[in-house]
């Protein structure tokens, strides 16, 4: 069993926050064109959840694995852009509060939304373990796979991270918000996989519906009672275009109400997903850390 992780709140969104301050996040780059036009932005989003009070950030790496820079010709700076994320995020780390975790973001090989895009499992074996080796390379406190919607590809991640990664990696999951708690967006049911996770730093749930999470908190805590849970939602929905919509958005005020809901059904680690601020985040530590 790895040591208690002694953390509580991660930070908001990046991708969604980096489109609302004006960065061009369009296909097929997403986030890490940010990287690329606008870094200076990302180390504010950084720095502005810091000072939020999370206790650790997120790498704008959730599209700088080969696979997704290809798509713009850009797959042989993969390693560097992968970096140049993780330095980003280190600075900030050191300059506003030395202490919080720097974590290396794992995405979905494909679209977090489409589990029918999956590749095959040796493929993402593959190239989740080329992206963890850059991330460990360049320096992060712990690995991060994140948003995993297909069961293939959380079991190709998961060895991934113990073969690049032991005992520094987390996992959360997209769930559906329909139906019974603990089935992913691709139908498959979660419980096979949740009984291999013992060894995970913290198993989650994130990219669901702020108000569609509880349950699913719920079933993890039963399932892993010795394991921290991670839950952190949704203030908005996605276009058909994958552009992220915050017409629907929640109030900071109510955004705590659904984490605290979520705390007494077993989470010990919360923070946002897409569409979550600084407000978001500094809401909650306000609320219910301080």
């Amino acid at each position: 069993m790895n040591e208690q992780l002694k953390l509580r709140c991660i930070d908001g969104a990046t991708g969604s926050e980096l489109e609302r301050r004006g960065v061009d996040l369009s296909l097929p780059l997403w986030s890490s064109r940010a990287l690329l036009d606008a870094p200076e932005v990302v180390a504010e989003v950084h720095r502005d959840y810091l000072s939020a009070g999370a206790e650790a950030i997120t790498t704008a790496t959730f599209r700088t694995h080969r696979r997704s820079l290809e798509k713009a010709g850009l797959g042989e700076r993969a390693a560097e852009l992968t970096r140049q994320a993780v330095e980003i995020a280190m600075r900030v780390r050191d300059e506003e509060r030395p202490d919080a975790l720097v974590l290396g973001s794992v995405a979905p090989l494909e679209d977090c939304y489409r589990p029918d895009l999956v590749p095959d499992e040796e493929t993402c074996m593959r190239e989740h373990t080329e992206l963890m080796e850059h991330l460990v390379a360049a320096g992060v406190d712990l690995i991060l796979i994140e948003t995993m919607n297909q069961l293939g590809e959380a079991r190709a991640a998961v060895q991934a991270a113990r073969r690049v990664a032991p005992g520094k990696w987390m996992i959360s999951f997209c769930t559906s918000s329909d139906g019974p708690p603990g089935v992913l967006l691709s139908g498959e049911e979660l419980a096979p996989l949740l009984s291999q996770l013992g060894d995970a730093r913290a198993v989650g749930v994130n990219c669901v519906a702020a108000n569609a999470i509880v349950d699913q908190v719920g079933l993890l805590r039963e399932a892993l009672p010795e394991t921290p849970i991670l839950a952190y939602g949704n203030t908005g929905h996605a276009d058909e275009d994958g552009n992220w919509i915050s017409s629907d958005a929640i109030h900071p005020d109510d955004y705590v109400a659904h984490v605290t809901s979520w705390i007494e059904a077993g989470a010990s680690i919360v923070g946002g997903c897409c569409g979550t601020t600084p407000q978001h985040i500094r809401a909650v530590t306000r609320n219910l850390f301080c």
